[in-house]
């Protein structure tokens, strides 16, 4: 494979489209969107599919998937995944990434918002899975507690202490499980389905698409 996970995180180009995209979301009042965002959603994303069989191949295309999935948030919040898409076609490109890969790559960054997209193929249904279960105490950009609480995205990402996703192989049927600690002192779990339940019905399809059934546990009870 002519790019790797490894060259694109360290390409100067990707991490400064990056930054900037974080630093205009930042302005924006949004949650972070930078290399830890990215780089966990990388990792996730790839150890979905190697969980469900994937080559090494696919598992990396899901991987620079994940870090660049963002990239469009340089230029508008607003249809980030599509222009998202075409920025990081051309850098790919650039870096001799095969037409096949790039179309992988790109059609699953074009795809994994809520708004826009769907699961149309593996690497786009673990994007999906990795992007939405990315949600952290750690994620608030906002220092000033009143604001936190005034803000139900940074509210519901304040309260959360634990996101776990995990792959289960059973006998009868593969389980995606998103496992959720939250603390009630900062956020009724009310508020996470007021943001979060479109997010987990995209989930919910990402998981079918890759043949497998989706359950979301908050507090040690199963929600869905």
């Amino acid at each position: 494979m002519s790019v790797t996970f490894e060259t694109l995180k360290k390409d100067e180009q990707v991490r400064a489209y990056i930054t900037a995209g974080n630093n205009a979301l930042t302005v924006l009042g949004f949650t972070e969107h930078s290399f830890a965002h990215v780089h966990k959603t990388a990792e996730t994303a790839g150890s979905v599919l190697k969980a469900f069989g994937y080559s090494d191949h696919m598992v990396e295309l899901a991987k620079i998937s994940g870090l660049m999935h963002d990239i469009g948030n340089m230029v508008n919040r607003a249809y980030h995944a599509l222009t998202g898409a075409e920025i990081a076609r051309s850098i790919l490109e650039k870096h001799g990434m095969s037409y096949e890969d790039v179309g992988i790559v790109c059609s699953a960054i074009g795809n994994h918002d809520e708004e826009t997209g769907r699961p149309i193929n593996a690497v786009s249904a673990a994007l999906i899975l990795a992007d939405k279960s990315d949600v952290r105490r750690s994620r608030v950009q906002e220092t000033n507690m009143e604001d936190i609480l005034a803000d139900i995205h940074d509210r519901v990402n304040y309260a959360v202490e634990r996101a776990e996703l995990t792959v289960n192989q059973g006998e009868k049927s593969t389980i995606v499980k998103l496992c959720l600690d939250i603390d009630n002192n900062f956020c009724p779990v009310m508020d996470y389905f007021e943001i979060f339940l479109t997010r987990m019905i995209m989930c919910r399809r990402a998981a079918a698409f890759l043949g497998a059934d989706f359950e979301l546990v908050i507090n040690d009870l199963k929600i869905m």
